[in-house]
């Protein structure tokens, strides 16, 4: 960038060991803080201190000579690269001029619009591009992308939600002219069926949520004459369409996934391509890329075969309709689901034998009006069709990542390229920090120097199970776990207890899965990738990773918002809720219908003088000796919610004492 440009000069007059450079993080308040690896806590930067540096900018800091600091003080020297260009907001008057506030509260300046249009108005929300900021000047400069609509709107704050993260919204009319190409591809010709295993023939169906638009998998099955079971885990073909270096091929690795809003789906692929041509829709051939095995009774597998079929989907069951079906005993595909069901939980009891982690947790979704407001909230329901599909879907990405490793002992490392998906091991520190909140708040929890084993979680989780500080629990292990990522670099994953992973089961809404069927293609043919294709793979799994991350922030930040415009109308109200977390400030605590979290503010407890208690996660009063801890049962009354910062404040009802475990 210009600015960071305009400061080059001046490092060269520093001091080398001085000099630090990495990604920045900054607070709501304005004040930065870099971590180093040569740094024992990370460095702080104040607010004059910051140059022109914003949240997750790559900078250059210069360590500064600050010995009655409570910490080591940084000065930002120069920007070396910008995270973002793009910021969401709303646009407001400044005098004569016109600026983006921005809806990240890290953002902590506004940016100055440059030559708005006269029809610009106040309090609508916009896209502005960053384009300059002068170290002399106040505020950066950017100009106005996108108006998105009038603030508050249902359809304006769902569109701002998407693209904060740097997600478009809809496709550009070259991408639908693509698609509507490809789409005459519709009927399929007779050489590219001969070249496939033909499967139109075996009982085939596909299990998803009521209100799915696209259908990547499918199941099949057979009984063999042995007494085996033939089970054909049958994935859309979407490589077959999405030529590399297409222009929607391009696209959707901009994209790298899907996005899961309370109300829609914002699909990596046109939805001429994701809701039809590539989906597996009932009553029509469809191409696919199947992973077919041999199962005996026992559910463990005898033979394994991958490659490109075609198959005809005989029925498209919900997951309620399917355990409806199971339920009663009898209806379409009994047998052949009841066979399914009972392969499925077998591999499920293996895979936990072996150290898979439960990390089940309740969910809930919305009903809304036709103007967007929420009007009811549902817990959803985990079914054993549910777990069913998954089962399956987890045999094919394993054995599919185990099949290639062992392909790879054969072959040159330039050509061993795949795309797994791993999941390191806890950091060891985390999970002591982890093992002393569990005990604080009453369990066993066995660890060995920093060190946990999934057979160990495991117990924990089920001596928590339908407790009421389960959820709390469960959410503060996640938070202590290693990410999953993808990588062209295998170190298993640790929370599925599996050597080999990867992710092959839904390539219309996941781009590593095309990855993953193209190389896999390319074995199976003896047809190898360009070298440049394979080179490229290593960084598409690093944005794939983190498109990802962004991916699920914009889902959950629009289930926040839904909860506290739910909670908007009640006011007033009583509520049963859960201590989640314990700070000098206050209290937060999570509703236990909606599981909207809010702060009850230490100002609100009148009846006693609060401290917090660190070690044992609870605020303690100095008189009464009255506690309040993490995962105590409280009732909470709502004082008020706000959907601009998509929080909620609550107070304790009177005479209210936490319900212990």
């Amino acid at each position: 960038m210009s600015d960071s440009a305009s400061r080059k000069g001046k490092l060269k007059k520093q001091e080398g060991p001085t000099l630090l450079s990495g990604v920045i993080s900054v607070t709501r308040k304005g004040v930065g803080y870099l971590a180093h690896q040569d740094l024992a806590e990370d460095l702080e930067i104040a607010p004059l201190c910051l140059g022109t540096a914003l949240n997750g900018d790559t900078v250059e800091v210069r360590k500064m000579d600050t010995k009655d600091a409570k910490r080591i003080q940084g000065e930002v020297v120069a920007v070396l690269e910008r995270a973002k260009t793009d910021f969401v907001g709303t646009l407001e008057q400044q005098g004569d001029n016109i600026v983006l506030i921005s809806d990240d509260k890290r953002m902590y300046v506004p940016i100055l619009i440059e030559n708005p249009p006269e029809t610009t108005t106040k309090n609508v929300k916009a896209v502005v591009k960053f384009t300059s900021w002068n170290p002399k000047e106040k505020q950066p400069h950017g100009v106005l992308v996108e108006v998105l609509g009038e603030k508050g709107v249902h359809e304006t704050e769902m569109k701002a939600i998407v693209r904060s993260r740097g997600f478009d919204t809809d496709f550009e009319k070259v991408l639908d002219q693509e698609a509507q190409a490809i789409a005459k591809q519709r009927n399929i010709p007779e050489h590219e069926i001969a070249n496939r295993r033909d499967m139109r023939t075996v009982t085939t169906f596909t299990i998803d949520p009521n209100d799915a638009k696209d259908f990547d998998d499918a199941l099949s099955i057979r009984e063999l004459q042995d007494g085996t079971t033939e089970v054909g885990i049958h994935i859309a073909d979407v490589s077959h369409y999405v030529r590399p270096g297409s222009i929607i091929d391009k696209e959707a690795r901009k994209r790298a996934t899907s996005i899961y809003l309370v109300d829609r789906t914002i699909p990596m692929l046109p939805e001429i391509l994701s809701n039809d041509i590539c989906s597996l829709n009932p009553s029509e051939d469809k191409l696919t890329y199947s992973a077919i095995f041999t199962l005996d009774k026992d559910a463990h597998v005898l033979t394994r075969w991958f490659g490109k079929t075609i198959i005809h989907s005989n029925k498209r069951f919900t997951y309620e309709d399917a355990e409806e079906v199971l339920t009663k005993g009898k209806g379409i595909f009994f047998e052949e689901l009841t066979i399914l069901n009972s392969l499925a939980l077998k591999l499920r009891a293996r895979r936990f034998k072996y150290g898979a982690i439960d990390f089940d947790q309740e969910e809930i979704r919305f009903v809304l009006d036709k103007e967007g407001k929420p009007i009811k909230v549902i817990k959803k329901e985990r079914l054993s069709t549910n777990r069913l599909i998954e089962d399956f879907m987890l045999l094919a990405n394993r054995e599919v990542a185990t099949y290639f490793n062992n392909l790879c002992k054969n072959l040159p490392a330039s050509k061993a390229t795949f795309i797994y998906r791993i999941h390191d091991v806890p950091n060891p520190e985390k999970i002591e920090e982890l093992a002393i909140f569990v005990r604080a708040i009453g369990y066993d929890f066995s660890i060995r120097g920093g060190e946990v084993s999934a057979k160990d979680l495991n117990i924990l989780f089920k001596q928590i199970e339908g407790k009421p500080e389960e959820h709390l629990i469960k959410t503060a292990t996640i938070r202590s776990m290693a990410k999953a990522i993808y990588s062209t670099k295998n170190i298993g994953h640790f929370g599925l207890s599996f050597t080999y992973y990867t992710h092959f089961t839904s390539p219309i809404r996941r781009y590593p899965d095309i990855m993953v069927h193209r190389i896999l293609k390319s074995h199976l043919s003896n047809e190898p990738l360009s070298k440049e294709e394979l080179l490229a793979y290593e960084s598409l799994a690093i944005q794939s990773s983190k498109r990802e991350v962004e991916a699920v922030e914009a889902e959950r930040e629009s289930i926040k918002l839904k909860q506290v415009e739910y909670m908007k109308d009640r006011v007033g109200e009583s509520f049963d809720g859960v201590i989640t977390g314990v700070v000098e400030w206050g209290l937060y605590v999570e509703e236990k219908e909606t599981k909207a979290e809010g702060l009850v503010r230490m100002s609100s407890l009148s009846d006693d003088f609060y401290e917090l208690d660190k070690k044992r996660y609870r605020l303690l009063g100095n008189k009464k000796k009255k506690s309040y801890t993490l995962g105590d049962s409280v009732r909470i009354r709502l004082l008020a919610a706000n959907i601009e910062d998509k929080t909620l404040d609550w107070t304790l009802v009177p005479n209210n004492s936490p319900s212990k475990r």
